[in-house]
């Protein structure tokens, strides 16, 4: 999925149907002529409803269509009918999608499971036909209840990439360059800071066609917990994955201290997020000699005792094939 097709923030408005009128009717057919009230009621508006799609994994189709208005109810009739039901619309979103009210920006929901429904706005109720308000001293009623009006809402859909693996770096760790080695995802990459401004997922091939899906999250900076370099609208894209890959490059001058940093900024802006399965990986070792690599892997050791972690190098292709076991092996525990 290219850059350019990735939408995570879209803000749509959308409108329930009117109920239909009650009808106004006295029952005549022929040897009939002053027949009762029989006038039906008014069908409901149609519901807006949101519904999850596990095959979609972008807003990008909301680019195109940002009001949604449902059907009116039909008008109620003769012989006691009622009018038909507006038609219900329904709105397909990725799972991990959270829908705000548009103007307090409060949570509406989240979407987080397959075929999850959610009634955003209902229909307006259909009036109620003559042939209801009849009684001993009204017996021929000659009003009806009009239908209720549909309701309006702006909503802000937020997309919160649901993967099994995300990528969290600083600007220029190898992240782009380490999806486009793994999957088939085109990231853009280049030698500069914030090349990749919004996240890239791809399909990781695993022994026995098998699979997992990886999302390259934009570059991370110290203070991103508090708002700064965009840090906020790329946090929030770490919540919905499963395992967390942190990705140190091999020249970095403390890789310890870069990692404490990146774990800060995450607790800082989720301590949830601590919580999560978590590998490190060092790129861009094709940079070392075999006795710098060497010295590095004795360092990692000492350094991040119990925590996995993976010597590699996207470019020479080393080290691919241990990251993808081991990532497999804490996805699938048993």
């Amino acid at each position: 999925m290219t850059e350019g097709n990735f939408v995570d923030y879209v803000k749509l408005q959308v409108a329930s149907g009117n109920g239909g009128k009650g009808s106004v009717h006295l029952h005549r057919e022929k040897y009939i002529t002053k027949g009762g009230p029989d006038g039906g009621d008014g069908g409901r508006g149609g519901h807006v409803l949101l519904r999850a799609n596990k095959n979609l994994w972008t807003l990008y189709g909301f680019k195109f269509q940002k009001h949604f208005k449902a059907g009116h109810g039909g008008d109620g009739s003769k012989n006691r009918s009622s009018g038909a039901q507006g038609e219900d619309i329904i709105i397909e979103v990725p799972l991990g999608t959270v829908v705000r009210h548009g103007e307090t920006e409060e949570v509406i929901i989240e979407i987080t499971e397959e075929q999850q429904e959610y009634v955003v706005l209902e229909g307006g109720l259909g009036g109620r036909g003559n042939w209801h308000f009849k009684s001993s001293t009204n017996q021929t009623p000659r009003y009806a209840q009009p239908g209720r009006p549909g309701q309006e809402l702006p909503l802000i859909l937020e997309l919160k990439v649901l993967a099994d693996v995300g990528l969290v770096g600083f600007p220029n760790a190898g992240k782009s360059t380490l999806l486009a080695a793994l999957t088939a995802a085109k990231p853009k990459i280049a030698d500069y800071e914030f090349t990749t401004l919004k996240p890239n997922l791809g399909i990781v091939s695993y022994r026995d066609f098998r699979s997992f899906v990886m999302a390259d999250i934009p570059g991370i900076i110290e203070g991103a917990a508090e708002g700064k370099g965009l840090g906020h609208y790329f946090l929030r894209h770490i919540e919905r994955n499963s395992v967390l890959l942190f990705m140190i490059p091999a020249d970095t001058a403390d890789v310890k201290a870069a990692f404490d940093v990146l774990r800060s900024e995450l607790q800082r802006y989720n301590p949830e997020l601590i919580d999560k399965d978590f590998v490190v990986g060092i790129t861009k070792c094709d940079l070392l000699d075999d006795e710098l690599y060497r010295e590095y892997k004795e360092e990692m050791a000492t350094s991040f005792k119990g925590t996995p972690y993976f010597m590699i190098s996207s470019v020479a292709q080393t080290g691919l094939q241990e990251l993808k076991d081991g990532l497999w092996k804490i996805l699938n525990p048993t």
